[in-house]
């Protein structure tokens, strides 16, 4: 019963692609196509039936088999009589495709072959939007996405991933990541704002970014600050909403590692998180209206230097931080969220969590992690008077200070 359950997915894979095929080519005349519904359909079977064969015989049958069928294939696409007007060669490659998965559905790889049929109709049916996407496409836009992934997913990776440098502070991989992080954001940001606007590209920007980092988002966002007076307002509150996403990541985390913790410190993150989101909505309110609210702020989606920088300034911090420690000695637990909280808040969320878990109390880590969340915001803050100007500095300074006093107030209230 699973293989003949096995080959049924052999030929659902062919009917699937095949379907999508034919709709493509529904115009044509009846015997007009290379190969439609039923004939991908059979090339999805007969890769299955040849994928047990070749379980039996040898790989190599198998092998042969695939060399056969593409021969086939190609034989039919230079007799087609279209071929003069349209050399797409990609019913050919989907049809080779559909091949191949027909013979992994039945050697054990049914998920993979389901998943890669549904992926490749999709990849098929999107032809009008992923050419009108590639004609839209800016020359700054292809090398920033290459540069990118170049930084991403080749040089990540081979970076160590552990402590060196004075008291093992430095993780070039950690920090790498940051470099990493704040440049997508930014390239995400340029996207978003293309597609829908300076005004909810920005806010769009700030949220999903706020959720990975708060800190990224903020330098992000304070340099657009400084060169686009007139965004003041919109940048600073999503500044704000960026922050307000702090506060919710540190009670999930939380909540994986002791959650009986989660009660305790639930009323002086959430209030925080209640202010800082509060004032961001009244920024919000207050920010232009109208669509655009001018040109694109961001010319190039990718820009590495700025994210070097603090690359740099992440590494100053962690060095220093770990230096007072072992200058000053264990002068405990408050001082060393404080000092944690300067660049990170969820290692010491982390940390302390755990730690509530064994020996130590409650209120103490609870009121340890607010204090290292007070000192990110003041940061953060810090941040952007610095970077992104006067203006927009008074602003989140205004929803930010509130924040902190609201989070202050509860911890020495319970």
């Amino acid at each position: 019963m699973t293989l003949f359950l096995d080959l049924w997915l052999a030929l659902a894979v062919g009917l699937l692609i095949g379907a999508e095929r034919g709709w493509q080519k529904r115009a044509a005349a009846e015997g007009a196509r290379i190969a439609g519904i039923r004939t991908f359909g059979l090339v999805g079977l007969l890769g299955g039936l040849w994928g047990l064969l070749g379980r039996e015989f040898g790989d190599v049958l198998l092998g042969f088999s695939f060399i056969a069928v593409a021969a086939l294939m190609i034989l039919a696409h230079l007799m087609d009589p279209e071929r003069e007007r349209d050399r797409s060669i990609t019913t050919l490659v989907a049809a080779l495709v559909t091949f191949a998965l027909g013979a992994l559905a039945v050697r054990g790889y049914e998920a993979v072959a389901a998943a890669g049929a549904v992926i490749s109709a999709t990849l098929l049916s999107l032809k009008p939007v992923l050419h009108r996407w590639l004609k839209q496409l800016e020359p700054e836009e292809l090398y920033g996405t290459l540069k990118l992934l170049l930084i991403s997913v080749v040089i990540l990776p081979v970076l160590p991933d552990r402590g060196i440098g004075p008291w093992g502070a430095l993780n070039p991989r950690e920090v790498w990541l940051m470099v990493v992080l704040i440049a997508a954001i930014s390239f995400a940001g340029y996207f978003a704002m293309k597609i829908g606007g300076t005004r909810r590209g920005i806010l769009f920007t700030a949220v999903l970014g706020g959720l990975a980092s708060s800190t990224a988002v903020t330098l992000s966002l304070s340099r657009m600050g400084r060169d686009r007076a007139n965004l003041g307002p919109l940048l600073s509150a999503g500044v704000l909403a960026a922050c307000a996403t702090m506060f919710p990541r540190m009670l999930l985390a939380i909540a994986v590692i002791n959650p009986g913790l989660v009660m305790q410190a639930l009323p002086p993150l959430g209030v925080m998180g209640l202010v800082t989101l509060a004032a961001a909505g009244w920024f919000w309110h207050r920010s232009p209206r109208g669509g655009d609210a001018g040109e694109l702020p961001l010319r190039n989606p990718f820009e590495l230097g700025p994210a070097l920088k603090f690359g740099l300034l992440l590494a100053a911090v962690m060095v220093l931080a770990q230096a007072f420690r072992a200058w000053l000695g264990h002068a405990g637990i408050y001082l060393l969220a404080g000092l944690s909280g300067l660049s990170d808040v969820d290692a010491i969320t982390l940390s302390l969590s755990g730690m509530a878990r064994a020996d130590l109390a409650g209120h103490v880590a609870v009121q340890a992690i607010v204090l290292a969340a007070i000192a990110n915001t003041l940061v953060k803050g810090s941040m952007v008077v610095g970077i992104g100007g006067r203006s927009m500095g008074l602003r989140v300074a205004l929803g930010l200070g509130a924040s902190v006093l609201a989070g202050a107030a509860v911890v020495l209230l319970i």
